[in-house]
Parts: C-alpha cells; structure tokens; sequence
C-alpha cells in the first residue's frame, strides 16, 4: 500500500468520502455502513471525509455510532468542514465547531477544512475571521491539520494560497473529463496547487457517478482492456498525479467499497494503454457535446461582452448538464454568473460574440438554451 509522502499519518491513498452513504429510506442505513467502514479500515485505509450538511446532518452523527463508538481513535482518520451556512460571524464558529465534535463523537479533528471556497464564500471567510479562528483551534489541538476545499477558477486559488500559506491541503475536484473543462478548470486548479507545493484531495473522482455508467460506447472502450470497472480507471486516473495525496470516494453499498478497494490496495499508476483509452472516452464525451466551443475566449477578451458574460464558461455548464444531469453544471453556472458577471438571460443580442467567433457558432441562440436550462 502507497503511504503518504505528506502526512504519515495516512494509510494509503484512497479515502472514504461520506457524501453519499447507503441509505435505508430517508436514513442512513447503520448496518451497510458498518460493514463498508469495516472492509475500508480492515483493508489498511483510515480516512474518512465529513460536512455537517452531509444527508441533511446524518453523515457526523452516523460516524459517531458506525465509526467513532466502533474503533479505537488510532484507527481511523477523521476530516470534517466549516461549511458557509452554519455561521453568521466570528463569534459562531467555535460553538458549531464543537458541536461537530460531539456530533461525530471525537475530541479532535485530523483534518478541518474551510468548505466550499470560491471568491464569493472567501470573502464571508475573511470578514468572519474564519481561517484565524480555525488556526487558534489548531494551536488548542483541536485540529492537527488545516486545509481547504475549493470550487473555483484556478486564479482564486492562486489568491486564497498567496494570502493563507499556513494552508496545508487543498481539496479539488478532479476526474477525467473536467480536466479540461473551462468551467471546472480542474488541470489549472491542480496546477496553483503544485506551484505551492499543497498536497491535493480528489473529490469527484467519478463525477457523482457519471463515469460509472458510461454511453456505450465510452464503456466498450474499458471492456477492451480487459480487467477493471468505469470507476476503477476514473479513481486511478485521479491518483496517478504527483502531488495527489488521496482520492476520494463517495460509495453507497458494499459492493462499491470492495471494487474500489480492488484497484486501490495495491495502487498502480495507468499504464500508457490505459491512458490513452481515457483519451478515447474523453474524446466520446466532447462529441456528446451540445456546443462545440473550444474556449478560445475570444468572445469575451478580444471583443469584451457589454454584459460581461462568461460565454464559454456557460457553454461547458450547459454540455455538462446536458452529459451528465449533475449537481456540479448548476453549480459552475452559479460561479460563472457570480461576482458581477452577467447571466445568459443578460444577453442584449448584440452580435459582437459572433463577428469573432472562429467557430461561427450562433452565440445569441445558444445562450437562450443556456437560460433553459438554468432558469433566469
């Protein structure tokens, strides 16, 4: 088993993310979760990954009773969040953080990370103080490592790192097909990364499951090689990065946890064959693409939007949602859209996207599909 060149304290490579646990009705299902703790830790992993808004609060409590009452606090590593909607200032974070505490059942954290960071959320972060209060519970022991996860272009992580360098772990989202994605920009994100020299936590390896069952296809290209599951090549594709501490996993059921354990026990980098059939399902994917935009952004640098729209950044929310139906393309729309920059439904029609569009695409048109789609 690869152990962390970071963190010694990490056993392996592959984390438990506890986003998606088994679910009996509107429960969590104690008893499947029981059983997946127990084949993650007694195959030599230890990382488990929380939120409070996790299964509307279910997930802390729910390690608390199958994990934390289970298992001597050597055995297992424990991440939890300080999430936006949980605290209104300075004065909320400490009692929240401690009632995480008690819910998960821990005296310490292993890892706290400030949730969900984009330039928006920064900035209620930095008016509450939020990473000086983390790092004084640091300093208690309350927490022994601080970190971040992150939903953002590349250029806000680079700021967040530049003003916070007692960040010590950065949290992404990373799998194959956002990897050159102009909404996620999940290679530029990784790349700030290592320009800081963070260590990098995958979350949505699969893509919420998006890369599990795949066009056909997409899936005839891994049956080719003869060995391997959809989400095995997507969770090996994540770690096969340097600087890629571990890869998370949001399984729902036991089978889940034991494929993935499969792949990741005795982790093995893609071979180049196994890359290049990435390289082909990547290539099925753009082809599923409602807008072949390539990005160029020509329509908003060279020609500046009136209405400051982010063009190709809502055309790869559209393409997502369209190939994928997932949380993250409303998501990335709602951080394209942010922060003074105009909405597809701002668009005045004006036609100059068009005149330097190198692709010709019938910008004003598409950008009414986008409003479809994203509501006004």
């Amino acid at each position: 088993m690869q152990n962390s060149k970071f963190f010694p304290e990490i056993h392996g490579n592959f984390g438990f993310g506890c986003m998606r646990l088994p679910m009996n009705g509107n429960k969590v299902d104690y008893d499947e979760f029981c059983k997946m703790a127990d084949a993650f830790i007694e195959a030599g992993f230890n990382y488990f990954d929380t939120a409070h808004g996790y299964i509307g609060g279910q997930t802390e409590t729910a390690i608390r009773d199958c994990v934390s009452k289970r298992y001597d606090r050597s055995k297992f590593l424990l991440t939890d969040k300080l999430t936006e909607p949980y605290f209104r200032s300075k004065e909320d974070i400490r009692p929240f953080f401690e009632k995480q505490l008690a819910w998960c059942g821990v005296d310490y954290f292993d890892f706290y990370l400030m949730h969900a960071q984009d330039e928006k959320i920064y900035q209620k972060f930095k008016r509450c103080e939020a990473y000086e209060t983390a790092y004084e519970l640091k300093k208690e022991g309350l927490i022994r490592h601080l970190g971040i996860s992150f939903h953002d272009k590349a250029e806000v992580l680079d700021m967040i790192l530049a003003e916070h360098p007692e960040i010590e772990i950065v949290q992404i989202q990373f799998n194959y097909v956002d990897y050159e994605d102009a909404s996620v920009e999940s290679r530029k994100v990784y790349e700030v990364c290592r320009k800081y020299n963070k260590p990098v936590i995958v979350m949505e390896p699969v893509k919420g499951g998006s890369l599990v069952n795949l066009p056909k296809d997409a899936d005839c290209v891994f049956r080719e090689l003869g060995g391997g599951s959809n989400a095995s090549y997507a969770i090996r594709f994540a770690a096969s990065f340097p600087n890629m501490e571990m890869v998370l996993s949001g399984m729902s059921n036991l089978e889940q946890m034991k494929d993935n354990i499969s792949s990741m026990r005795d982790f093995s980098p893609l071979s180049e064959r196994e890359m290049q059939a990435v390289e082909k399902v990547c290539g099925i994917f753009r082809s599923l693409n409602l807008i072949p935009c390539t990005s160029c952004r020509y329509c908003v640098e060279e020609n500046e939007c009136p209405m400051k729209i982010r063009i190709p950044d809502l055309f790869s929310a559209l393409n997502a949602h369209e190939a994928f139906h997932d949380w993250n393309s409303a998501m990335y729309y709602d951080i394209a859209t942010g922060n003074g920059y105009g909405k597809a439904s701002d668009c005045i029609k004006c036609g100059k996207c068009e005149r330097v569009c190198p692709q010709h695409l019938p910008i004003r048109e598409l950008l009414g599909k986008v409003t479809e789609a994203f509501g006004r």
